[in-house]
Parts: structure tokens; C-alpha cells; sequence
């Protein structure tokens, strides 16, 4: 006979039983048992006790204008309203949001020209998903600057939010490729450099990926996952269905700690379905195999 051993690991709030020896004999192994359960306890005082909080889920970043931490807000201002139930932004912030010039940035999006309404809307939103999503902890980088101390890189944007962004927007015009930084602040707010031209967005940025990964200086990813698929963030989402991207920050933040040889094939929703058996039905399975055991009873745990 031989002993076939099982994992144990935590993912959320679910509990995956491995590296347990499991007798294939059918025979329970006193030793082998009493590791298991004397596990099996300590996970399950754990979760009960004291349930583990995941540093990258849930989390405001530490920016110019966003809260500590997130919570309800109860009335957010326009494109922002969607994050009202757990928002990183203030109902201030939301309204500023949606100003052509506002006092979070003094950022002016008529730079060359007053911004068609369909290409500003994009904007707006995506400055509500910054201001105010609290998922997007595993995207989150430490930067040294004077108004702020971390910001997003590479979060993965749906493929229709970023081609939505670019179709509306191909008629603008810009004179820069990247918006963070190399503006005339002369005057207080954003301005063209000297010597830059404005352009037609579709010379600046060719392709959706261009606007999307260029634009913040590489804050956001584009990539080829759709709504709804949880592995992509949605700037837009109807509230009423609830938030998606609650669950692809669970998925990213898991991917995250996961080994890369782990990712590429496992995902947490097999491991969910292998080991859906919560530690105290597992507990309640082993103490009858117990019985027998002669000089390994409970104590021995």
C-alpha cells in the first residue's frame, strides 16, 4: 500500500486540502491522521478566528485624492455612480470629475480643440475607475513622486472598453503621445509643448493598444479578454448586475502569489472544484476513522 499525498492551501475564503497522507489501502494511517487533522484544526481556527485579509483586494491606493479606504458613498456624481456601494473616491471627487477643467488636476482635455462629448465620455470614465475602484489593488506600484505615492501599471483593460475608447475618439486631435508628463504648464494648466503640432488621434495612436498602453504611461494593458470574461477590468459595467471587477482582482491577486508554472495550469476556479469540502466536513470524516486507534487517540494530537 502507499500514501498519496494532498496539498493544503487557502484561496479566499475556501479551503483546499493537499499534502494530507491518505492511505489508498483504506486503512487510516495513525501518524499520517494526526498530522492531518492537528492541520486541519489550525486551518480551521484560522479562517474562523481570524480571517486572513488579503493585502491587494479591497484597497484605495495612496494618491492625490483618494480615501484611506474604501466605502460606501451613497451618491456619486454621474459616470462615477457605479462604485457607490465601495468607492476610493469622495462625491467631491466625482463631481471634479467630470469638469473640463477641474481642480484634481487642472487638467484641460480641449488642448487642441474642444474634445467631441462621445471621445470626453471615455475620459471621464476612465478617471472615475481611477478615482474610485477599489479592485485594483494587484495593479498597484510604488512611484516617487510630489503628489503621490503609488500609482496603477499594466492593469488589463477589457478589449471593448479599449476599442470603444479609440473608435470614439479617432476624430480628435492631440499633440501629445503620452499625457503624464511633458506639457507647457506655463500658464497653470496643460498646454502644448513649444514646437509640437496638433494631430489626428488615429497619427498618434494607430491602434487601440496605442491609446490604451501609451496614453498613462503604461497604466493600463490591452489585451483580448471580453466583458465579462473575469479576467479584464471594465471601465463600464452596470451596477444593478453588480461590480465584475471584484472578481478579476480575486483572480489577478491569487495569479500573483501563484507560481508561474501554477498559472499556467491550475486557475482557482478547478481548484475550487477539486477540493470544495470545507475543513470541518473533512474533520467530521476523519474522527470516525479514528476509532481504534489504540494508544493514537486525541491526545496524541
Amino acid at each position: 500500500c502507499e500514501q498519496k499525498p494532498v496539498d493544503v492551501h487557502l484561496f479566499g475564503t475556501q479551503c483546499f486540502a493537499t499534502n494530507i497522507p491518505i492511505n489508498l489501502c483504506g486503512i487510516p494511517d495513525p501518524m499520517g491522521l494526526a498530522v492531518a487533522m492537528r492541520a486541519g484544526l489550525v486551518l480551521l481556527a484560522a479562517s474562523v478566528v481570524m480571517p486572513a485579509r488579503d493585502p491587494l483586494l479591497n484597497v484605495c491606493m495612496d494618491a492625490k485624492h483618494h480615501k484611506t479606504k474604501p466605502g460606501p458613498e451613497g451618491t456619486l456624481h454621474g459616470q462615477c455612480a457605479p462604485w457607490k456601494d465601495n468607492a476610493c473616491c469622495t462625491a467631491n471627487t466625482s463631481s471634479e470629475a467630470h469638469k473640463d477643467q477641474s481642480y484634481l488636476y487642472n487638467f484641460n482635455w480641449n488642448h487642441c480643440g474642444v474634445m467631441p462629448s462621445k471621445c470626453k465620455r471615455h475620459f471621464i470614465q476612465d478617471t472615475c475607475l481611477y478615482e474610485c475602484s477599489p479592485n485594483l489593488g494587484p495593479w498597484i506600484d510604488q512611484v516617487d513622486s510630489s503628489w503621490r505615492r503609488e500609482r496603477i501599471l499594466h492593469v488589463p483593460l477589457c478589449k471593448e472598453d479599449c476599442e470603444e475608447w479609440w473608435e470614439d475618439c479617432k476624430d480628435y486631435v492631440t499633440c501629445k503621445e503620452n499625457w503624464h508628463k511633458g506639457w507647457n504648464w506655463a500658464t497653470g494648466t496643460n498646454r502644448c509643448p513649444w514646437g509640437s503640432m496638433c494631430r489626428p488621434f488615429t497619427q498618434v495612436f494607430p491602434r487601440p493598444k496605442d491609446l490604451c498602453e501609451k496614453i498613462w504611461s503604461n497604466s493600463y494593458k490591452y489585451t483580448t479578454e471580453r466583458r465579462g470574461s473575469g479576467r479584464c477590468i471594465q471601465m463600464w459595467f452596470d451596477p444593478a448586475q453588480g461590480n465584475p471587477n471584484v472578481v478579476v482582482a480575486k483572480y489577478y491577486a491569487w495569479k500573483k502569489r501563484s507560481s508561474p508554472a501554477r498559472m499556467e495550469d491550475v486557475t482557482p476556479e478547478t481548484d475550487r472544484a477539486v477540493c470544495a469540502v470545507p475543513w470541518l466536513v473533512l474533520l467530521l470524516v476523519l474522527v470516525p476513522l479514528t476509532a481504534g486507534w489504540g494508544s493514537y487517540g486525541w491526545r496524541s494530537l
